[in-house]
Order: C-alpha cells, then sequence, then structure tokens
C-alpha cells in the first residue's frame, strides 16, 4: 500500500494525459478541454451500428448527449454501458465506466461490463428453488450457483428499441426483451422494458418495468464498473452505504440468511471510508469474497427511491450517488479482475481497477423466506428505479 501511495501523484499524471493518447477513452471529448457547461451542446441522441452478434442479429449503439456535454453510450446488445462521461472538479469529462472497445469483445467477456442483469441478478444456491410447490433448476455458471440469470442472460441479448426521443426530462432509450417462459429454466413469459434517461442534472437513471403470466422470481440490476478517476485502482475512492446490516455468506458467496451488523466489522460505510482501508483486515467474510462482494441491507422504506451508495473520488472530486428503489446493494471491488480483460485503450483491467454498486434484491432471495420477496405474479407489474448522479467536489 506504501508503494500505491507513493506513486498515487504519478498515477494521477498518467490519468489526465491517457485521454489524449487513446481517444477512445475520451470518446470524442477532450479530457483537457471540455467545460462542464458549453452552450455549444445540446441535448440530443443519436445512434449508428455496432455490428452484429455471432448469429447475424444487428446490434446498434446509441449515444445520449445532455446539454452540459455529459455522455452516455448504451448498446442493443445486453442494453450495454458501453461510455459513460462526467467533469471533474475542473469541468473536464472523462469516461468513468470499464468496458471495451468492440462489441466481439463484449461477447466474448465474461465480467458483465456495464450490462442489464436478469432474470435474476447476483447468485442462486446450487441453481435450484422451489416455487408452487415445484422445484426449478437453472445452469450453474458461477461454480456450484447460478449467477446473473445463468448462461446467457439479459446481458446477452439483443434488446428491441421502443423509442429513442429527447423528453422533457433529456435524451431517453427505451429498450424491451421478452424472456420466454422455460428460458434459462425460469418460469413464464416475463416482458421486460428498460428505459434509461440522462437527465440534465447530469444523472444516468434507470427504470424498470416487468409483467409476467406465471408466478417467477425477478431481480433486475445493472452491472457498470465504475472508476472515477478513469484509470488505476478504486483502494482511495470514499464510499458510504447507509446500512446497519449486511447478509454474510459462505465460501460460494451464497447468503446464510442471517442479517448481520456491521458495527464493528469492515462492512461499516455508514461514515465515508476509503475502500481500501479495511479491505485488506483478517475477516473471513471478506476471505471469502476475496476483498468486497457483498449485499448490504438499506435503512430505507420499502420501495422508496433513496440513496444506497455514495462514492468519492479525492483526486478528480467526482463524486457518484446512487440512489435506487430496492431493498439491497452489492458492492464489488473488482476483485476477479486480473488483468486477462484488456479493455478500452488497451488497458489491461487488474484487481480493484473498478467498483460495481449493484440496487437489488437479497442473493438467493427463492431460498430464504426472510428476505423480502423477489416473486413477480401475473396482474402485478415489476418496478426497479436506480439512478447514477454525478457532481463533484
Amino acid at each position: 500500500m506504501v508503494c500505491k501511495t507513493e506513486f498515487r501523484g504519478i498515477r494521477v499524471a498518467l490519468a489526465w494525459l491517457l485521454p489524449g493518447l487513446f481517444p477512445s477513452l475520451s470518446l470524442g471529448l477532450s479530457a483537457g478541454a471540455t467545460p462542464m457547461s458549453d452552450s455549444s451542446f445540446h441535448s440530443s441522441i443519436t445512434h449508428a451500428s455496432f455490428g452484429q452478434t455471432n448469429a447475424g442479429t444487428p446490434v446498434d449503439l446509441y449515444t445520449l448527449r445532455n446539454h452540459q456535454g455529459m455522455e452516455a453510450r448504451i448498446a442493443t446488445y445486453g442494453g450495454i454501458v458501453t461510455t459513460l462521461t462526467a467533469p471533474d472538479r475542473k469541468g473536464h469529462y472523462a469516461d468513468v465506466v470499464l468496458g471495451y472497445d468492440t462489441l466481439p469483445e463484449y461477447i466474448k467477456g465474461t465480467s458483465y461490463f456495464g450490462a442489464l442483469i436478469g432474470r435474476y441478478g447476483n447468485r442462486i444456491a446450487h441453481g435450484q428453488f422451489t416455487l408452487d410447490g415445484k422445484q426449478y433448476s437453472l445452469a450453474t455458471n458461477n461454480g456450484p450457483n447460478s449467477l446473473h440469470g445463468g448462461r446467457i442472460g439479459f446481458d446477452r441479448v439483443v434488446w428491441q428499441v421502443e423509442k429513442a426521443a429527447v423528453v422533457a426530462e433529456g435524451p431517453q432509450l427505451s429498450l424491451t426483451y421478452l424472456s420466454h417462459d422455460g428460458e434459462e429454466g425460469y418460469p413464464g413469459n416475463l416482458k421486460v422494458k428498460a428505459v434509461y434517461t440522462l437527465s440534465e442534472d447530469n444523472s444516468l437513471r434507470l427504470d424498470y418495468t416487468a409483467v409476467t403470466d406465471k408466478d417467477t422470481p425477478v431481480n433486475l440490476t445493472q452491472h457498470s464498473y465504475f472508476n472515477l478517476r478513469g484509470r488505476g485502482d478504486v483502494l482511495g475512492n470514499v464510499l458510504q452505504i447507509p446500512a446497519d446490516q449486511f447478509t454474510p455468506v459462505d465460501s460460494t458467496l451464497i447468503p446464510s440468511g442471517e442479517l448481520r451488523p456491521v458495527t464493528g466489522t469492515p462492512f461499516d460505510f455508514r461514515q465515508p471510508t476509503a475502500i481500501g482501508a479495511r479491505i485488506g483486515a483478517a475477516d473471513e467474510q471478506l476471505e471469502f469474497g476475496k476483498g468486497y462482494d457483498h449485499n448490504w441491507v438499506i435503512a430505507k422504506p420499502a420501495g422508496a427511491l433513496a440513496v444506497v451508495a455514495t462514492v468519492y473520488e479525492p483526486d478528480t472530486g467526482r463524486v457518484l450517488e446512487v440512489s435506487s428503489t430496492e431493498p439491497g446493494v452489492q458492492f464489488y471491488s473488482g476483485n476477479f479482475l486480473d488483468g486477462s480483460s484488456v479493455g478500452k485503450g488497451g488497458w489491461a483491467y487488474a484487481r480493484h481497477d473498478g467498483l460495481a454498486l449493484e440496487p437489488q434484491h437479497f442473493p438467493d432471495s427463492p431460498n430464504h423466506a426472510n428476505f423480502p420477496s423477489v416473486i413477480l405474479k401475473p396482474g402485478q407489474t415489476y418496478h426497479n428505479t436506480i439512478s447514477y448522479r454525478f457532481s463533484v467536489r
């Protein structure tokens, strides 16, 4: 850790220089020259071809821009947020999400960079659950467990564009997907809509809705990896999570069913704390996750839209405020990034080079009666709102 601190200045300097060396990191926005407010910018939404899947299905890439100059690029493959720019305290924009430069890299990749996640975000133990007296078996794609919807989850399908327009709130992209009865082992035809809105206050908001014709578990989330410095590790980021409890896991990262107080543990982020401050502590839960890869129980009324996490990056001044209607948030500190994923501009993503904050219901909820229910029934409509709002200090 001492070496990392000594070289922080060098790494920060590189973060400023790299967008000029690798234009794909700045996506046409000069990281050293783009101001926070510029009258030359206006809200817009455009699209271009992003290639095609291995099966030959065309994929488009939509670019949403607000009048501040903030951009979000979203692919119809997996609803992936391939690019998200945000200003630093000097008004300079940089891309703050991990990902790849091309569609084939996303198709080949296994880290869920920027994707919509479903039918069930997070893990289900042994790929099994019982519903209405019937046992269902899912694909096991994460050790003995099912993760993020199975082998072909919502992150690996092409979504249909229902609407792409500038509305009162800002540029908006509506994507839909029909998950058929039996897909990846789940019951019911599930119709899902995901609406992305880039607002003028530099928020990227995702509104999920879904309906079904059979009882089925539903737990949808979004899986962007953030790096608010633009380059390097996230251990110096300061995190706050308003949670009094978390759900401890076993060695395969399946919850025991306990809601454990965070008091006196490395999981207490009720006060702003650097991610790296306690990540190396001698703690069984951190050993199981190789770092943080856990669900926090958010202290708020059920279904209320509220802040579930805040991240501050001291070098750039960027602040990410995550709000959600969900009862939990999974914080993942990029523990399994190992340099084998070479991303934008040739950056080989190493351990802790990005963090994910995934608002959702608790992992393995279908197998824990004491957890908030994830069962959607015919006649009901599933709602889930996630907002990523950027500001500076």
